[in-house]
């Protein structure tokens, strides 16, 4: 455990002080800190999927998930939807459902033998988007703003709308649940969501209102705002699971009603937590580079290697292309929303916390490999394969002129 966590703060702190130059190279920290994972990975396979498989490590995953959940929610500037809300609307109401029942179903052609239930918590894992490893696709002068803004505003926000299925899914395949018969699990699922909804709203809400007073008032100062904030998915977690419900859930919706009541700009506010959540990120691609040492380990069977292409394929383009459907938004902006949606912490997270409640064997195991070779098609193609054909279009563009 010391030589990997001096490995991985030691790789952070070195792409830290060559962050200016790293960014102009287009070498983001995820990518460096997957590469460092994987190298520990080699050398410790065995001790790795030991630590993986405990309580005490789910617990550190839901907790670092509530952080990640809770800054996705406050960190859309200006409107709540962007400046595009009905193309947002259209993405996360239709194209998110969508991609979902489109993973079940692949799922049930390829891998019929895992179950709906797992297929289900399949689904969800490697459904949220994430931009973290490709940053510059987000700034890149060849997307065009409208395809930026809705790309912002949604991986803002699908991995929350997920957590709900995810979590009850997660119910549906773990131990004393029948994959034939969901209707515990909904049993089980439900009350905990409805107690994250009541404590998030609640936290947030408060929270919010007591940020404006101390603010108005001169009882606190900005570094004791931004501190304070920085502790509300804590807080919030903490909360939600110690009155038996969903401490993530509550998370997010502690950081939507958090953003709604606040009614300003919060940049200032969660700058302390932006950061905080840019480190567990960090520290995230850093497991997940030695996890894909363990989800690889054995080998990966065609029909795997064929749900994943069709992840990064056809499960991400055929529902945006249904969900802008009648929007007027041009084919190539359409192609553009569909094929720019990168994988990254969210799914290595969802993709730890279900390795570790199903039941050890062949199941969990295929589970964390699909997370594992989505997270790495995902890397090749946003951080490598779309900045080599754009720098194509360019020569070609000179090349015309």
């Amino acid at each position: 455990m010391i030589p990997a966590t001096l490995i991985a703060a030691a790789t952070f702190l070195t792409w830290c002080l060559l962050s200016g130059r790293m960014d102009r190279w287009g070498v983001s920290a995820p990518l460096v800190m997957v590469l460092a994972g994987g190298a520990v990975g080699v050398g410790a396979h065995g001790a790795i999927a030991e630590a993986l498989n405990t309580g005490a490590a789910q617990r550190a995953a839901e907790i670092i998930l509530a952080v990640l959940l809770f800054v996705d929610a406050t960190h859309v500037r200006g409107s709540l939807l962007g400046r595009h809300p009905r193309l947002v609307l259209r993405s996360l109401l239709i194209g998110l459902p969508v991609s979902l029942a489109l993973s079940l179903v692949v799922g049930w052609l390829l891998l019929p033998h895992l179950g709906w239930a797992v297929l289900l918590l399949v689904a969800c894992v490697i459904t949220p988007i994430d931009f973290a490893s490709a940053p510059s696709l987000l700034r890149d002068r060849h997307v065009p703003a409208r395809v930026r803004d809705v790309l912002t505003v949604e991986s803002g926000y699908t991995d929350g709308l997920v957590t709900p299925v995810f979590l009850f899914a997660l119910y549906w395949a773990g131990p004393g649940h029948g994959d034939d018969d969901p209707a515990p699990a909904l049993l089980a699922a439900a009350p905990q969501a409805a107690i994250a909804l009541a404590v998030g709203a609640t936290l947030g809400a408060a929270i919010a209102g007591g940020v404006r007073y101390t603010a108005t008032a001169g009882l606190a100062s900005e570094s004791g705002r931004r501190l304070a904030i920085a502790a509300t998915p804590l807080l919030t977690y903490a909360a939600a699971v110690g009155l038996g419900g969903n401490g993530f859930v509550a998370a997010f919706v502690c950081g939507i009603v958090y953003r709604l009541r606040r009614g300003t700009d919060t940049s200032d506010d969660v700058g302390l937590t932006d950061d905080l959540g840019f480190l567990l990120t960090a520290a995230m691609w850093f497991v997940f580079g030695s996890v894909a040492v363990v989800g690889l380990f054995d080998g990966v069977d065609w029909r795997t290697v064929a749900f994943v292409a069709a992840a990064l394929t056809v499960i991400r383009v055929l529902p945006i292309g249904v969900a802008m459907a009648g929007s007027g938004l041009p084919r190539r902006e359409v192609l553009q929303l569909g094929w720019l949606r990168p994988r990254g912490t969210s799914t290595i997270v969802f993709a730890l916390i279900a390795f570790n409640t199903l039941p050890d064997g062949p199941v969990a195991d295929l589970t964390l490999t699909l997370a594992v070779l989505v997270v790495l098609g995902s890397v090749v193609l946003h951080t490598v394969g779309v900045p080599v054909a754009i720098a194509g279009h360019d020569r070609r563009a000179r090349n015309r002129a």
